[in-house]
């Protein structure tokens, strides 16, 4: 009885130990994939132009014109 009883055992540890290899090998591609990933996203970062900086600077230049029109134009509008 004994020895039955150490095989139903080795058995359910080899199934428990299966499991987790499982469960590693599945964290390990999940880890592997994010890891690729997060590499490709930042080569894209590094090699892509930034269009908004540009844009903005444009932007600045244009409303700051505009506010000196405007402060022209209030000054005439006093002295008068």
């Amino acid at each position: 009885m004994n020895k039955v009883e150490d095989l139903i055992a080795a058995l359910n540890k080899k199934e428990e130990d299966k499991q987790k290899t499982t469960v590693l090998w599945v964290l390990a591609i999940i880890g592997a994939v994010a890891a690729v990933a997060g590499i490709a996203y930042a080569v894209y970062r590094f090699f892509a132009p930034d269009y908004l900086e540009d844009f903005e600077e444009d932007f600045g230049d244009d409303l700051d014109d505009y506010f000196e029109d405007e402060d022209e134009g209030d000054n005439s509008q006093e002295e008068k």
